[in-house]
């Protein structure tokens, strides 16, 4: 789209941004959020109420509108450059930060299906090698249960999708697949899927 080349142009590169955080190319990333569309079947599944927690460019958002459904994006705004392509794609963005151990704002509403793409929220500080001091199973658990409580219909659900680490490995350590279990999660590759009760088994397929 010739707008997100004039939104970069107005907004140019943070210092050391990475390249693959190229969202002006809007074929590679339509096509990575068609995938994750799919992979919901919100294609095929009746118009939900969406909160995307990082929802970054609205990417993921704007196609969910073309499906019928309903969205609302969530993320700090320190990107500008998202702020240019949120209100090119007319996609609605609560700007507030996701900490550890912190409710998330009042959103006024629940939701048929909570998602977080790429998830770095998690990621509190690097250690002197350069690590990422990453969040507990407490910090996960308060989390989950604030989604799940405050946030999620009786039949929704909370979709997880998981950066690998820095070394090609999943971000699934065995003691976080542990506990992402024991919290009822189905784990499908790098992604996370729980539903509203830690007792309900999720379905990616809705209905």
């Amino acid at each position: 789209m010739a707008e997100l080349v004039k939104l970069r142009e107005q907004y140019p590169y943070r210092p050391n941004a990475r390249k693959i955080n190229a969202y002006e190319d809007a074929d590679y990333w339509v096509g990575v959020n068609v995938k994750r569309v799919q992979d919901l079947w919100l294609d095929r599944s009746p118009p939900l109420n969406i909160l995307d927690l990082g929802c970054g460019p609205g990417y993921f958002l704007h196609l969910c509108r073309m499906f019928g459904h309903e969205g609302l994006g969530l993320d700090p705004d320190d990107e500008p450059f998202f702020r240019g392509t949120t209100n090119l794609f007319g996609v609605s963005r609560v700007v507030a930060r996701i900490n550890a151990q912190t409710p998330l704002p009042d959103l006024g509403k629940k939701f048929d299906l909570v998602t977080a793409h790429r998830v770095c929220f998690h990621r509190v500080a690097r250690d002197k090698n350069g690590e990422w001091l990453e969040w507990t199973e407490a910090d996960w658990k308060f989390f989950i249960n604030d989604v799940r409580t405050r946030f999620l219909k009786p039949d929704g659900r909370l979709l997880l999708e998981f950066n690998r680490r820095a070394d090609g490995s999943s971000f699934f350590t065995s003691g976080l697949r542990e506990f992402f279990e024991s919290q009822g999660a189905r784990i499908v590759r790098w992604k996370a899927l729980l539903a509203a009760g830690p007792n309900q088994r999720p379905s990616f397929k809705l209905g």
